[in-house]
């Protein structure tokens, strides 16, 4: 019985907890957005001086990496780095926008980008679930909370009842030994 209501109490405080997903990918991918919209100006600049400069991106990176100076070493590094995230921040956001309730939630997990999920995190702000998705993701939380309390608790449970099962039978050995 005592279990049980533990099992329930960890099932809600899951079920409590997971309702802040949706909210939490709402904030990620509004981040996620600004680093879209951030990365692709800073790419579309470069990609402007290289044109203006008659190069390639790829080969304007190639000048720079190939610079004696540090600084314009790094730039390029830099602009090479940017360059990828920006592609692989897009596929995220994309992933996001095209979508259902529980995809977005895999989108989240599949194409996380930590420096985003990490501002996001600190800018984080838990919110009353109002929303069908948080409603779902709660319950969702709460069976999952509920039965890993069960499946973690069984072995102990498992050991109490072979516990009073023995009590029972030295018991009634012991009320049998009495009356002979």
């Amino acid at each position: 019985m005592f279990l049980r209501r533990i099992a329930l109490a960890i099932g809600l405080l899951c079920g409590l907890v997971a309702t802040q997903a949706p909210e939490f990918a709402q904030q990620y991918r509004q981040r996620l957005a600004g680093a879209v919209d951030e990365l692709s100006r800073v790419v579309g600049v470069f990609y402007d001086e290289a044109a203006k400069q008659s190069l390639t991106p790829p080969a304007a990176i190639n000048r720079l990496k190939d610079n004696p100076d540090p600084l314009a070493r790094d730039r390029g590094a830099d602009m090479e780095t940017d360059i990828v995230r920006l592609g692989r921040l897009t596929d995220a956001l994309a992933a996001f926008r095209d979508s259902g309730i529980w995809r977005r939630l895999v989108a989240l997990a599949g194409d996380f980008d930590l420096e985003t999920a990490r501002k996001a995190w600190q800018d984080f702000q838990p919110a009353v679930p109002t929303s069908a998705e948080a409603i779902a993701v709660g319950i969702l939380g709460l069976i999952v909370g509920w039965g890993a309390t069960h499946v973690f608790a069984w072995p102990v449970r498992r050991h109490l009842q072979k516990r009073r099962e023995r009590n029972l039978i030295e018991a009634d050995r012991s009320s049998r030994r009495i009356r002979v």
